[in-house]
């Protein structure tokens, strides 16, 4: 049986390309999307920071220092609907899991060697 995942992030993202080739390798079953070639709806955003909360917001990005005072005061979705890229990479759902970035945290949740 494969275990099944949703994993947000950006293909051209060495940390998320590392993160699914280290997750189908243990057998993950990944359902990966890519944020700017698939852009989500507002509401999909909503969603997932309903899920993830505001730390789903990059704020130590290049995008995030890049972005004005006026752009930063803006509710989070709309700072991820005008720069997908702002979103923390990888974002996962596992089932009940909700996990952020790349850690040794997020791969022992997952069962991997961390």
């Amino acid at each position: 049986m494969s275990k099944l995942l949703r994993m947000y992030g950006l293909d051209y993202c060495s940390t998320c390309q590392k993160a699914q080739a280290a997750l189908e390798e243990a057998g993950w079953s990944v359902d990966f999307r890519d944020v700017k070639k698939q852009p989500l709806s507002g509401e999909e955003w909503d969603d997932l920071l309903a899920q993830f909360g505001e730390k789903l917001v990059n704020r130590a990005s290049l995008t995030w220092r890049g972005m004005s005072e006026d752009e930063r005061a803006q509710p989070p979705v709309q700072m991820l609907l005008a720069k997908s890229s702002l979103v923390k990479r990888p974002a996962i759902a596992a089932g009940d899991l909700r996990l952020l970035g790349w850690t040794a945290n997020v791969k022992r949740a997952l069962g991997l060697p961390a």
